[in-house]
């Protein structure tokens, strides 16, 4: 059984090293260097992080092998988390070693790492270390890397036409056809446990893990995520200019960045337009799309309609919960993720209209739970009950983050793998953060509707 996790994690993992292959490969020479984000390293620290950490966890973590390198094991550790952008400086360009040093660095990993399996496949049939049973050490891997191709390409996004490639074959966008009307959707009392057991999953973070359980009252949801046309009536009605709206820190936040409308949307004599990975498209054109915003924003929104964001809880019970009471694998029912149920999965590349996947709607009919965005919630990024950072090669994986400025996100982007699709999973990011594909949808009182 042993031999048999290992050898398909290690497929996996091939897998992922393929699609980082294929992301780095949307850069021309020289882009490497750019640093499109400024809260975020420049490319090339990504190009060897991601086999660092590789390193880090499986050779040097577990195994406990002498490095080759100690001095990239180090310089490519870490990223990092900065809570504004003049908290953080980057290295200066020339500070990084060239591409080939790096990449010759990469493939050394990734051959330690395949030869390291047969290690790891002994160690867990003759002892008792959790990072070894069930390839526990090479999900942290592979799930890692998945996530940073998310971040890679929100990343990318931001890079001027000129310094990135399209791929061949890009699916063309999809844009406004007949998307269904949004609408209340009446969600009654329940009870929802967040959180899993360790033995209850193939793998799983150290933050989702243990047990919250917690009585739902009946509320109302909407049944898709908000779409650019809605928010654009909050944007010329003066939601940004009106103080009633926001938080005092998140007003603070907007006026120092004069943030007038979604990062992603661009505004020029021509009208609105929207930022893709490699277009903008006018925005009359993906009116349906889910508007991609920060929480602040979301929070802004929901004010404005006299709603709120749902808490974590809350979109739960909206996605998983079942008619008899218990929860649901995923929104859909036990069948595991296909195309069939939501843009997810870097099939499209792209945001879609709501509602364009009937067949993921959650048993109440609630849309675009996951996929085409992750969804922000109300609820605060901390520990479940009996947390434990069992990780012992990344202990600060969560609790570095448990500082109350982060904000729970579920489901899933259309650049999140099938992997990380799993009702426990959790994401996180800061209140002010724009970069994200991260779209939302309101809940009010059942009784009054919002």
């Amino acid at each position: 059984m042993e031999n048999r996790r290992a050898e398909a994690a290690l497929r996996d993992l091939e897998r992922a090293w393929a699609r980082t292959d294929t992301v780095f490969a949307l850069l021309p020479p020289g882009a490497l260097a750019a640093r499109p984000i400024a809260l975020r390293q420049p490319f090339i620290f990504y190009l060897g992080h991601l086999p660092a950490f590789a390193w880090n966890q499986v050779c040097r973590g577990v195994l406990g092998r002498p490095s080759f390198d100690p001095a990239f094991d180090e310089l490519f550790e870490r990223g990092i988390d900065p809570v504004e952008t003049d908290s953080f400086r980057a290295a200066p360009t020339d500070a990084w070693p060239p591409a080939p040093r790096i990449l010759s660095y990469r493939d050394r990993i990734r051959d330690a790492v395949r030869d390291a399996c047969a290690e790891l496949e002994g160690r867990a049939k003759s002892g008792t270390d959790v990072l070894v049973q069930q390839a526990r050490i090479l999900a942290v891997v592979l799930e890692h890397e998945l996530m940073h191709h998310e971040t890679l390409l929100y990343m990318i996004q931001q890079l001027p036409a000129a310094q990135k490639l399209r791929p061949p074959g890009l699916p063309p966008l999809e844009r406004d056809g007949v998307a269904p009307p949004a609408r209340p959707v009446a969600v009654p009392a329940g009870r929802v446990r967040i959180g899993a057991d360790l033995d209850d999953l193939p793998f799983g973070w150290d933050n989702e893990l243990g047990r919250l359980e917690v009585e739902v009252e009946g509320f109302a949801i909407d049944s898709t995520p908000v779409r650019n046309r809605e928010f654009l009536e909050f944007v010329c009605s003066g939601g940004y200019e009106r103080r009633e709206h926001w938080r005092a820190e998140d007003w603070a936040w907007r006026e120092r960045q004069r943030i007038a409308h979604p990062f992603m949307w661009r505004r020029s004599g021509r009208g609105w337009t929207q930022q893709t990975l490699f277009d903008e498209v006018p925005l009359e054109q993906v009116g349906d799309w889910p508007v991609y915003v920060s929480w602040a924003e979301a929070h802004a929104f929901a004010r404005w309609r006299g709603a709120r964001l749902p808490t974590e809880a809350e979109w739960h019970w909206a996605a998983y919960g079942s008619r008899e009471g218990s929860l649901r694998a995923y929104p859909w029912g036990d069948e595991p993720p296909s195309a069939r149920h939501g843009n997810f999965g870097l099939r499209h590349w792209s945001p879609v209209p709501v509602g364009r996947f009937p067949e993921g709607a959650s048993v109440l009919g609630v849309l675009d739970l996951v996929g085409n965005g992750w969804e922000w919630t109300d609820t605060v990024f901390g520990p479940l009950p009996g947390f434990t950072p069992y990780i012992r090669t990344y202990p600060g994986y969560s609790v570095d983050f448990f500082d109350g400025r982060h904000y729970v996100l579920c489901g899933a982007s259309w650049a999140t793998d099938e992997a990380l699709i799993r009702r426990s999973f959790r994401n996180w990011f800061q209140p002010h953060y724009p970069y994200v594909y991260a779209k939302f949808r309101c809940v009010g009182d059942r009784a009054r509707g919002r």
